[in-house]
């Protein structure tokens, strides 16, 4: 029996990995999308396919039917990040399935979805800004700048959340809230 339970606690802290980062590559992708896209205007999904590396027509913002085009795909890459984020709280259900309210305050979840979204960072930035050239981050002469600076935000977030999950309690669904912890101990929570 003791080796059922050592073995259940040498899981838990990568038990919550997979679902963090799915969530967080959602998440980032949303940030992306949300203030990249709509909000501040310096990118469509499409907007530098003047000049990107695979030959896909040019579609600029700066018109109606490019706009059209590129709100197109644009609203695919958030449908991706959606089944992202359904999928890694999916994932994350699946896996805690007792006090699933106290995941939330996990510093081991939101480490891993931190790393999600410097993960999700890097592979866009990367595929989408460097080895296809489909958009940049923001356009003009300093373009590498933008890439290069969201790139490293990139490793930054992968680092810092990896370094905020290894400060955080593995996360025990089994284990008992501080409130029954207290009820067992018969000291205050």
């Amino acid at each position: 029996m003791a080796g059922t339970d050592q073995t259940r606690a040498g899981t838990a802290p990568s038990s919550i990995r997979l679902p963090g980062i799915v969530l967080g590559v959602g998440l980032g992708g949303f940030v992306d999308g949300i203030l990249l896209h709509q909000l501040l205007q310096w990118h469509h999904m499409l907007t530098s396919t003047d000049s990107d590396r695979i030959g896909v027509k040019y579609y600029p913002a700066n018109t109606v039917s490019g706009l059209r085009m590129n709100t197109v795909w644009d609203g695919v890459f958030h449908a991706v990040c959606w089944v992202a984020v359904i999928l890694g709280l999916g994932l994350l259900y699946s896996r805690v399935t007792h006090h699933r309210r106290r995941v939330w305050t996990s510093r081991v979840l939101w480490g891993w979805i931190l790393a999600g979204w410097g993960l999700f960072n890097l592979v866009e930035g990367l595929l989408d800004h460097q080895i296809l050239g489909i958009h940049h981050v923001h356009g003009g002469p300093h373009r590498i700048w933008w890439d290069l600076a969201f790139l490293f935000l990139g490793v930054l977030l992968m680092a810092g959340g990896y370094l905020l999950q290894r400060t955080g309690r593995p996360f025990d669904p089994d284990a008992p809230g501080p409130s029954e912890a207290a009820a067992r101990t018969g000291r205050p929570a």
